[in-house]
C-alpha cells in the first residue's frame, strides 16, 4: 500500500511544483499539502474503506481548487490551468468513480459527483456521469428528468433530452411527472426553433436549406406527447397540469384550445374540471385589448362581471355534479374572492352575499363538510350575524355530533352572544363526546369561566377537568391551572396548586420552571422553596434535562442564601443520573460556566 500512496503523491508533484513556481503557494504550503494528501490517500487505499474518507478527500481537493481560483484572481495569473486545475479535477473524478462504484445505491453521492462535474468538468464528462448513474438508478424518474433538463438547457441538445425521456418512459410508462416534463421540453424546443427561424428571417437569410418543418413549428411533437399521455394517465388533474404547461407558450394557442376542449369532453364528472373552467373566466377579458376600464369604479364593475361569469359556471356545475366535493370547490372560490382586498364597497357586499348564499344552498342539500361549517360560522361571527351563526352551529353539531370542533364553534357563538346557557352547553358537549378528545373544550370552559364566573367556579372546572382528562393531555391542563392560580391568586395560590398536583404525574418541565419563576418574582425569594422545586423537577426529568441541573447549581451559587458548597454534590448527582448526550452537554455547559467564573 505504501508504494501505491508514494506513486500517487509523485503523480501530484508536477502540479505542486507549478503552484510554487508561479507563486500561488509557498514552499511551506506545498509541504503541508503533500502531508495532508498522504493522510487522505492512506485512508482511501486501506483495506477497510469508509465513505466519509472519500467525501473528506473530495472536499479537501475542492477547497484546494477554490483557493487556487481565489489566488489566481488576486495576482491576475490565468495560465498553466491544464497542468494544475485539470490534474486535480481528473483526480477528484477518479475518487468519485471509485466511491460511486462501491456505494452504488447512495443517490446523494451521485448528486455530489454531478454538482462537482457541473462546476469543474467538461460537458462530455458530465454526460458520462449521468449515464453511469441512470444505469444503476433507472427506477428514479426524478434523476431521468434532471439528466434530460441538463441535456436540454446546458448542452442545448434537444435530441439527447428527447432520447432520455423516451428511455425513461420505457422504465416508467405511467409516471405523470415524466410526461409533464417531456411535454414541457418539446414545447421549449419548438419555441427555440421558432425564435431561431425568426432571427434568420430578420437577418434576411435563406432558411430554405434549414430544417424547420411546419408541423414541428406548430408544436406537433408536444401534441403527440399530450395525446399519448392522456390515453395512459387518466383524470382531470393530470389533464389540467398539461394545459397549465401549454399556457406558458404563446405560440401554442391551438394546442391549448384542443386540451381545454378535451378536458371538458372527457372529465365532466370531475369537480376539478368545473373548478378550472369556472376560474378561467377571471382571465378572459371582456374589453378589447388596450381598452381597459379607466376609473376604479369601472374596474370594480368589470371584476364583478368576471366573478358573475365564474359563479354562473359553478351554479351549472353543482346542478350537473351535486356532490360535496363540487360544493367545496364553489365555496372555496367564493371565500377566496371575499378575502381578496378591495376598496369597492359594491364588490365587498356582492362577494359576501354570494358566499353566504353558497353556504346556505350546500347546507340545505346536506353537502357541506365539517370544516366548511366552521368557516361559515367564523364568517357569520366576524360580521356579527349572531342569530344565524347560532342556527348554523346547532345544525353543525346535529350533523357532526362527535366533532369537538363543532361543539367548540357552537360554544363560541353562545359566548359571543353572552348567552346564559354556556355552562349548560359545556356539560351537554361532554355528555356527547369521548373523554379523550375533550381537552380543547375543558381549556375553553376554564378560559371562559375566568372572565365570566367567580374564582371558585373556575377552580372547580379545573379540578373537574383533571379528574376527567388523563395521561399526556393532563400535562397541558396542569400548566394552565398553575398559570391561572398565579394570575388570579398570586404566589400563595400558585404554591397551593403546585402542592396539590405535585404527585399527579405526568408533568412537563415547564410546570416546574413556572413555579420556580413565580418564586423568584417574590420580594422574599426563599432558597428553601427553590431547592424543593428543583428536587421535585429532577425527580421527574433529572436523567434527561441537563439545563435543570445547571440552573440548580447557578441558584446555589448566586442566591443570597445559597450554599456554594452544595454544588460539588449536585454536579456528581447529575453525572450519575444524566445519560448519553445529555451528560456530555452538561459537562460542556459546566466547564463553560466554570471558565466564566475564573
Amino acid at each position: 500500500m505504501a508504494e501505491i500512496i508514494q506513486e500517487r503523491i509523485e503523480d501530484r508533484l508536477p502540479e505542486l511544483e507549478q503552484l510554487e513556481r508561479i507563486g500561488l503557494f509557498s514552499h511551506a504550503e506545498i509541504k503541508a499539502i503533500i502531508k495532508k494528501a498522504s493522510d487522505l490517500e492512506y485512508k482511501i487505499q486501506r483495506r477497510a474503506l469508509f465513505k466519509e474518507d472519500f467525501i473528506n478527500y473530495v472536499q479537501y481537493e475542492i477547497n484546494l481548487l477554490e483557493l487556487i481560483q481565489r489566488r489566481r484572481t488576486r495576482i491576475g495569473y490565468s495560465f498553466k490551468k491544464d497542468e494544475i486545475e485539470n490534474s486535480i479535477v481528473h483526480r477528484v473524478q477518479g475518487v468519485f468513480r471509485r466511491a460511486s462504484a462501491k456505494w452504488k445505491d447512495d443517490v446523494q453521492l451521485w448528486l455530489s459527483y454531478i454538482v462537482f462535474c457541473k462546476k469543474w468538468a467538461t460537458k462530455a464528462q458530465l454526460s458520462k456521469v449521468f449515464s453511469a448513474m441512470l444505469a444503476i438508478h433507472s427506477n428514479k424518474p426524478a434523476l431521468w428528468i434532471m439528466a434530460a433538463k441538463w441535456e436540454m438547457e446546458d448542452r442545448l441538445s434537444s435530441e439527447s433530452a428527447r432520447q432520455l425521456f423516451l428511455r425513461a418512459l420505457r422504465f416508467h410508462p405511467e409516471c405523470p411527472k415524466l410526461y409533464q416534463e417531456y411535454f414541457r421540453m418539446e414545447l421549449m424546443h419548438t419555441e427555440k426553433l421558432r425564435k431561431e427561424k425568426e432571427e434568420f428571417e430578420k437577418a434576411k437569410m435563406d432558411v430554405g436549406n434549414l430544417d424547420y418543418p411546419e408541423e414541428i413549428l406548430k408544436g406537433e411533437l408536444a401534441r403527440i406527447i399530450y395525446k399519448n399521455s392522456v390515453n395512459i394517465i387518466k383524470g382531470a388533474e393530470f389533464h389540467v397540469s398539461l394545459l397549465t404547461i401549454a399556457q406558458l407558450f404563446d405560440f401554442a394557442k391551438d394546442l391549448q384550445r384542443e386540451i381545454y376542449d378535451d378536458l371538458q369532453a372527457l372529465h365532466t364528472d370531475d369537480p376539478l374540471t368545473w373548478d378550472y373552467v369556472a376560474r378561467r373566466e377571471l382571465e378572459i377579458e371582456s374589453q378589447p385589448e388596450g381598452e381597459q376600464p379607466a376609473t376604479k369604479q369601472a374596474r370594480a364593475v368589470e371584476v364583478g362581471r368576471k366573478e358573475e361569469r365564474c359563479c354562473a359556471v359553478y351554479e351549472e356545475a353543482v346542478k350537473t355534479l351535486p356532490t360535496e366535493a363540487m360544493w367545496k370547490c364553489y365555496i372555496t372560490f367564493c371565500l377566496e374572492r371575499f378575502t381578496k382586498k378591495t376598496s369597492s364597497q359594491f364588490l365587498r357586499e356582492k362577494r359576501l352575499e354570494r358566499t353566504m348564499m353558497a353556504f346556505r344552498k350546500a347546507h340545505e342539500l346536506r353537502l357541506l363538510p365539517e370544516f366548511q361549517y366552521k368557516q361559515w360560522i367564523e364568517l357569520l361571527l366576524h360580521h356579527n350575524f349572531l342569530k344565524e351563526a347560532l342556527e348554523v352551529a346547532v345544525a353543525g353539531t346535529e350533523s357532526f355530533r362527535d366533532s369537538v370542533t363543532m361543539w367548540q364553534m357552537k360554544l363560541q357563538v353562545l359566548i359571543d352572544s353572552e348567552s346564559p346557557d354556556v355552562a349548560v352547553l359545556f356539560e351537554e358537549a361532554f355528555a356527547h363526546l369521548k373523554a379523550q378528545i375533550c381537552l380543547p373544550l375543558w381549556i375553553s370552559w376554564a378560559e371562559w369561566s375566568e372572565g365570566a364566573k367567580s374564582q371558585e367556579d373556575t377552580e372547580a372546572i379545573f379540578k373537574k377537568a383533571l379528574s376527567a382528562v388523563k395521561g399526556a393531555d393532563s400535562v397541558t391542563l396542569k400548566d394552565k391551572y398553575l398559570d391561572w392560580a398565579y394570575r388570579s391568586g398570586g404566589y400563595k395560590k400558585a404554591r397551593a396548586v403546585f402542592k396539590s398536583l405535585q404527585e399527579s404525574r405526568p408533568f412537563s418541565v415547564d410546570f416546574f420552571r413556572k413555579i420556580i419563576q413565580f418564586e423568584k418574582e417574590q420580594e422574599s425569594c426563599k432558597m428553601v422553596n427553590l431547592r424543593e422545586y428543583y428536587e421535585r423537577a429532577l425527580r421527574e426529568f433529572g436523567s434527561v434535562d441537563s439545563d435543570l441541573w445547571m440552573d440548580y447549581i447557578k441558584e446555589e451559587l448566586n442566591h443570597p442564601l445559597g450554599r456554594p458548597e452544595n454544588c460539588g454534590q449536585i454536579y456528581w448527582r447529575a453525572m450519575k443520573m444524566l445519560q448519553g448526550e445529555s451528560g456530555e452537554a452538561f459537562v460542556a455547559k459546566h466547564a463553560m460556566h466554570q471558565a466564566g467564573h475564573l
